[in-house]
């Protein structure tokens, strides 16, 4: 049973984030403007998955209505300008911790939201300071 006060998914979360874009980053995954976009792509479509497992039916609706805001974001981020990916993320982050006042997460396991908010947030984050760090190399290449 999943003890609300546990910190574990909130830890779990983060701490895979921080792995997977270090891992990212290493290999060269995230050289490509895809990859990020990809993944809130992914993260955006779990609660789909989630509502499929659950029966799908009615609860399904929202849970398409809300990845396609996610998708399109991905997609107008992908297009124009990475950190609207970021801020995808972030906002899909914050979309965990707050959905379940006004939308049930049929299928969803408890622990879900807290550990995808998490990951979320930090792959914003960790997306955020590479842009920043890419504009800085750039603007020096520029001065010099």
């Amino acid at each position: 049973m999943y003890n609300v006060t546990s910190y574990t998914p909130f830890v779990v979360g983060a701490a895979l984030a921080a792995m997977v874009g270090l891992f990212a980053h290493v290999v060269g995954y995230d050289r490509d403007r895809a990859f990020y976009a990809a993944v809130l792509t992914v993260v955006g479509a779990l609660y789909v998955l989630f509502a499929v497992m659950a029966g799908g039916g009615r609860d399904l609706i929202p849970e398409v209505a809300f990845f396609s805001v996610f998708a399109a974001l991905a997609a107008i981020g992908f297009r124009t300008s990475l950190w609207i990916v970021a801020a995808g993320l972030a906002l899909h982050g914050g979309f965990d911790f707050v959905r379940h006042a006004f939308l049930a997460a049929p299928g969803a396991p408890a622990w879900w939201p807290a550990f995808c908010g998490a990951y979320d947030v930090v792959a914003a984050l960790g997306m955020a300071a590479l842009l920043l760090d890419r504009r800085s190399r750039a603007d020096q290449r520029i001065g010099s």
